[in-house]
């Protein structure tokens, strides 16, 4: 079959992939000069099967009101006159139930779990390199009623299958030494080996061109309008070609994986999905002592910012602003990430030469991302996958492809439009 990807960030990319794999004709479509270059670009680098715990979890509601106002907050909602936002913060509540977040981690854990195992064997096949590291991610934790509650959610995930070691600072410091400066203010921390870390700008610009070699065409610089329909199937894209001029470009089957711009395009062919845009924030910094930096990827839980090692480049990521569509970088935000990497690894890089991103992440109100077959028979989604797309990547590519050919993928996840595990979240509308 000709199929359509529409996106060409990591999602987009590995869907290419698989499919092509598979034996399809694949044409990827991004409005952009490249790959990666929105929200696939900057981020915090983890393949973090243990970073499962969705934002919307019990505790939520009230660090959200202890948040409100502080422009520095892990968490910030910016209130506007936006409905979609509104109904999507409703829907967030519904899901910070115990029941629903642990239905809710139990998901993310398995497709987590089989898009690492999916990674680890594209690399062996590809031999592709992307700076990563195979050292697994550390959770530190500074305040001690923080790390007595986060062994609830360690032990849910233990039993999901997820290795989270809960280990104590002697060995903390034995992974990372790097970690000595804050030790009088580690309260202990949890430790998943299996996890990795990498640059995933890398990982797609390097797939993308073995996808390319395979015959996969890529047309960039393209501007995607509407999606055609006709009763239940699609019967094309229009889009606005490399030279400014309206085309419909026809297929047999349509990826959606825009990220956060999934759900404009999904609408215009009746299909609604319940993703909000989620800003976060990163930094790259050129490391002037190795010695000083971390050997492994980390999680600054208090803090909610991740650090991975990238060769002789450290990448700083976290916080998540709710705030439309703006992408533009907050200052007081950008130096809260800063003044905390300088707080944990003084002396690591010289701070004037920090280079800031800001990226949008596509977050459904669960953090469960639409993976699979819309109301739309020949429309399949790939997005939603909010901080942990890069995570995700390989899983949910691998499964659509499988998906696409009429199979059930080897993942006890909600795939969409998969017999009994038909999501109802999606419908035409």
């Amino acid at each position: 079959m000709k199929i359509i990807v529409m996106g060409a960030g990591v999602l987009g990319v590995t869907s290419a992939w698989y499919l092509s794999k598979a034996g399809h004709e694949v044409v990827v479509l991004d409005r952009n000069a490249g790959p990666a270059r929105e929200t696939s670009f900057g981020n915090g680098g983890q393949i973090s099967v243990s970073h499962a715990e969705p934002w919307a979890n019990p505790s939520a509601p009230l660090k959200l009101l202890r948040w409100l106002g502080k422009e520095d907050a892990p968490l910030l909602f910016r209130f506007r006159a936006d409905p979609s936002q509104w109904a999507w913060g409703l829907k967030f509540l519904r899901e910070c139930g115990a029941a629903r977040t642990r239905r809710n981690m139990a998901q993310l854990v398995r497709l987590g779990t089989y898009s690492r195992e999916s990674l680890q064997a594209l690399r062996a096949e590809t031999g592709l390199e992307y700076e990563h590291l195979e050292r697994g991610i550390l959770h530190y934790y500074t305040g001690a009623k923080e790390f007595d509650a986060a062994l609830a959610a360690a032990r849910v995930m233990r039993e999901l299958g997820c290795e989270r070691r809960v280990i104590d600072n002697d060995e903390l410091l034995r992974i990372e030494p790097a970690l000595a400066h804050i030790r009088p203010k580690l309260a202990g921390a949890t430790y998943t080996s299996a996890d990795e870390s990498g640059d995933a700008y890398l990982f797609t610009n390097r797939l993308a061109a073995l996808c390319e070699q395979r015959g996969v065409r890529f047309r960039f610089g393209v501007r995607l309008q509407r999606l055609h329909r006709q009763d239940d199937r699609l019967v094309g894209v229009e889009l606005a070609d490399e030279n400014g001029a309206y085309q419909l470009e026809r297929a047999d089957a349509y990826v959606l994986a825009l990220g956060s711009f999934s759900p404009q395009l999904a609408k215009t062919a009746g299909v609604s999905l319940d993703i909000y845009p989620v800003k976060g924030y990163s930094l790259t910094l050129q490391i002037a002592d190795p010695a000083k930096a971390p050997t492994i990827s980390l999680t600054d839980e208090a803090h909610k910012i991740v650090f991975s090692r990238f060769g002789d480049r450290l990448r700083i990521a976290g916080t998540a602003e709710f705030n439309g569509y703006s992408m533009q970088l907050n200052a007081v935000r950008c130096k809260a990430l800063l003044d905390r990497t300088l707080e944990v690894f003084p002396g690591v890089a010289e701070p004037e030469h920090a280079r800031f991103w800001t990226g949008l992440r596509p977050a459904t109100p669960g953090n469960v991302p639409y993976v699979g077959r819309s109301a739309v028979r020949n429309l399949y989604l790939n997005t939603g996958h909010g901080t942990l797309g890069w995570t995700h990547a390989c899983g949910s590519g691998r499964a659509v492809a499988e998906i696409v050919d009429g199979r059930v993928p080897d993942c006890d996840f909600e795939f969409m439009g998969v017999g009994r595990r038909a999501q109802s979240a999606v419908a035409a509308t």
